[in-house]
């Protein structure tokens, strides 16, 4: 019998470094931060199968679909 192999990367696109980036504002950087934190301890609890459940494509794609999506709502609200 063969194992298959999960190439699952949560994390794939996604800065972890505590460092601030050049072209990084300091409240884009503390967002990035506490984003971060609970992204992390979300992991921590539900584990790594549960989160591949919640997140198939990583998070990092949820974290631009959910940016994209209020920003469509901003621009209905205007």
């Amino acid at each position: 019998m063969t194992k298959t192999l999960d190439n699952y990367k949560a994390f794939a696109g996604l800065n972890l470094s505590n460092a601030r980036s050049e072209n990084e504002s300091f409240e884009d950087y503390k967002t990035r931060l506490k984003q971060n934190e609970q992204t992390l301890k979300l992991y921590r609890q539900v584990g790594r199968d549960v989160f591949k459940e919640m997140f198939p494509n990583g998070i990092a794609e949820a974290f631009k679909k959910a940016k994209e999506t209020s920003q469509e709502k901003l621009g209905e609200a205007k």
